[in-house]
């Protein structure tokens, strides 16, 4: 009688054992399953990636002495804070207007996409990015840097400068912030837009019955370019 009881006693044991390992196991799998869930729910809920304030319809006037300076308008505007880096962030477009001391717009900039950096004081702008000056002229590339503390504009890509009788084209371009002094980097050339009153009436003129008229062309020309 006393071996069988002490081989129950080792099945028993035995099978105590085996359960133990099984309920550990199945503790350290759920365990672990559990870290990976949370570390994918913080990987994709990061507070570095989500904004800490969003705002609809924004519109802004920015004002120095009692006069507006500035005003701001963009359809959603969130705000980041990574890290201490704090940053507005415009994913459906924004424009930028300046005013003068008589409330006259001297500059603009719209673009489909920009940032704004806080304690940078830096403004970066993606996507049909368009700047006009008070005299009218226009400049168009795909992505700006406006840079606050130093008022200036620039960038490395594409330019297109229109103006009242050219369009003026490169690559690259550093300017003042109200686009009055600018210069591009790489030149490729100017397509002159408008010919004189006085030449195409002549050339209007000029045609018989012999001999058809012609009318006036675009004059278009690459040459060297001189800027302000």
């Amino acid at each position: 009688m006393k071996p069988q009881k002490l081989d129950s006693k080792i099945l028993l044991f035995i099978k105590d054992i085996r359960i133990a390992v099984l309920v550990l196991g199945t503790a350290i799998l759920f365990y672990a399953c559990q870290n990976n869930e949370i570390d994918k729910i913080q990987a994709f809920s990061s507070p570095e990636e989500l904004p800490i304030l969003e705002t609809k319809n924004f519109v802004t006037l920015m004002s120095d002495s009692g006069l507006i300076r500035n005003s701001l308008r963009a359809p959603v505007l969130l705000q980041f804070d990574n890290g201490g880096k704090s940053y507005y962030e415009f994913p459906e477009g924004m424009e930028l207007v300046k005013f003068d001391e008589h409330q006259n717009i001297i500059s603009s900039i719209t673009a489909d996409y920009a940032k704004q950096f806080v304690k940078e004081k830096k403004w970066e702008a993606k996507n049909n990015v368009v700047v006009t000056n008070e005299r009218g002229d226009s400049l168009k590339t795909e992505v700006l840097t406006w840079e606050e503390k130093t008022e200036k504009i620039y960038t490395e890509e594409f330019v297109k400068i229109i103006r009242d009788n050219q369009i003026i084209t490169g690559v690259g371009l550093t300017s003042d912030q109200n686009m009055l002094n600018w210069k591009i980097k790489n030149p490729k050339g100017t397509i002159y837009i408008s010919v004189d009153e006085k030449e195409q009436n002549a050339e209007a003129n000029s045609g018989s019955d012999n001999n058809p008229k012609i009318e006036p062309q675009q004059q278009t020309k690459t040459q060297a370019i001189k800027f302000k």
